[in-house]
């Protein structure tokens, strides 16, 4: 058996969008000839090396990949930000998985990377054969839009990485309890350095589709991500945090009625979302997925 990894390998894929091509960057963690394989995505302000912890955990056992979306990351930006959508993040998945020649995998999706998996899940012939989805659902809540629109593409600078993770800490707070440890941790992989400063690592242009959503499109989007849901067959454990002001209860358990009929398991003193740095969440998702 493969002994786990200390650090992961970093590569890139090329992936088509309407302008032309971009690159996009994954951290692999593991074998590379292994044939298990597990895709790890993250949230929307977020990157792959938020995994870090859990793809350290599972490399023994799988061929861990963990993207950073578009925009996010050492991947590229676009040259239209009207590309930020999820459709164009399934596409760029699709083609990670190409490059990785695989014919099933298994997936593990944070908030937005929940909703990619989602979409990707549902589609007919799909590769993934079990599906984590932390702390997101078809019905979002309106409060959770809004806090997150409240710091989403904000051009900020600090001047030390204490100074950084010191904001980060602040707007993350419902990720639940983490030493400073941790959260240095969490937050050193969201910095580019800036001159004698840090700033975020994304696009500030990934806030600018998020704050075109119209009711409308809200709905019309529920309606379809409640569609995809319906679509997915393969076995699926939903996350919550307990105090999730993005997944509402009643949201999770229509989520276990229908579709897949997920699994539900809540993690109490979190809230949107749990970030796999704690042993009782690496171990629930560590059960499912190699579990019978």
């Amino acid at each position: 058996m493969t002994a786990p990894a200390a650090e992961p390998r970093l590569a890139h894929v090329q992936c088509l969008d309407a302008r032309g091509l971009h690159r996009m960057a994954y951290w692999e963690w593991g074998a590379r000839d292994n044939p298990r394989v597990l895709l790890c995505v993250h949230g929307l302000a977020r990157q792959g090396r938020d995994f870090d912890v859990l793809a350290r955990a599972l490399s023994a056992e799988y061929r861990v990949v963990c993207p950073d979306v578009v925009g996010r990351g050492r991947s590229d930006w676009l040259a239209d930000p009207a590309g930020y959508v999820i459709p164009t993040y399934v596409a760029d998945m699709v083609t990670l998985i190409a490059r990785l020649d695989v014919a099933e995998l298994h997936w593990v999706g944070t908030s937005m990377g929940g909703l990619i998996g989602i979409g990707l899940a549902s589609l007919k012939g799909s590769p993934v054969t079990r599906l984590v989805v932390n702390d997101v659902g078809p019905t979002i809540r309106a409060e959770a839009l809004q806090r997150i629109g409240g710091y989403l593409g904000q051009p900020l600078r600090w001047a030390s990485v204490d100074e950084a993770t010191d904001y980060l800490v602040g707007i993350s707070a419902p990720f639940g309890p983490h030493t400073r440890e941790q959260w240095l941790a969490l937050s050193r992989p969201m910095l580019r350095p800036d001159g004698d400063g840090y700033r975020l690592h994304y696009d500030p242009a990934i806030a600018l589709p998020f704050r075109a959503v119209t009711p409308e499109m809200a709905a019309a989007g529920e309606a379809l991500l409640w569609q995809s849901w319906d679509a997915i067959a393969c076995p699926t454990l939903l996350l919550r945090g307990a105090q999730s002001d993005l997944l509402a209860q009643e949201t999770a358990i229509a989520m276990t009625q229908r579709g897949p009929r997920a699994r539900l398991h809540e993690f109490e003193g979190v809230g949107h979302a749990p970030m796999f740095r704690q042993p009782d969440q690496v171990e629930v998702v560590r059960e499912f997925l190699l579990g019978p």
